[in-house]
């Protein structure tokens, strides 16, 4: 469900008072942790922490218009989610966040780049926190050009190994019985 609120405030206006509280304290933890360089805004209609583009002027590779994302906190119809493009490209990152999640005792429920949840208790925001402050913006712009790089260069191959020709064996006009 993506909003159309202008500014974080009236986003979290506009949520029940339920879910206003567990967005607030799920925010108030990346606040909290959120290192120098990143900013907060609205991206996508949900709150967004953003590298921006006086710090990165490429942007978004899907959309150089948009500053680069780092992570995402939103109410959804059935849920809450914390999406982590934070992690993107990053395995060991990703994995580290997923034991250290389930290691704090509490059910991963995770979509397409995102983690649900429901209830503040179903969330270990210490395990947000420690994620968030691991990457301080500079490593992140750094990896993220490096994934980028390596997504262009395997298009490059896959481009060229389709456009060559056939190296199959020319029939020689026998046929087989």
């Amino acid at each position: 469900m993506q909003s159309r609120a202008k500014t974080v405030s009236e986003y979290l206006e506009e949520l029940p008072d339920d879910r206003r509280e567990v967005i607030k304290a799920v925010r108030g933890v990346i606040l909290a942790n959120l290192p120098k360089g990143y900013e907060e805004c609205m991206s996508y209609g949900m709150i967004g922490y953003v590298v921006p583009h006086s710090l990165y002027p490429k942007g978004y590779q899907c959309n150089p218009k948009l500053p680069l994302p780092f992570l995402n906190l939103a109410s959804q119809k059935n849920h809450m989610a914390f999406y982590l493009m934070c992690c993107y490209g990053d395995s060991e990152l990703r994995a580290w966040f997923e034991k250290a999640w389930k290691d704090a005792g509490k059910k991963l429920d995770t979509g397409a780049g995102c983690v649900r949840f429901k209830r503040l208790d179903d969330v270990p925001l210490e395990v947000i926190g420690q994620l968030v402050a691991r990457l301080p913006v500079d490593m992140y712009i750094s990896r993220i050009e490096k994934v980028f790089a390596e997504n262009a260069e395997s298009r490059a191959e896959k481009k060229t190994a389709k456009a060559k020709p056939s190296k199959s064996k020319p029939n020689s006009g026998k046929t087989s019985k």
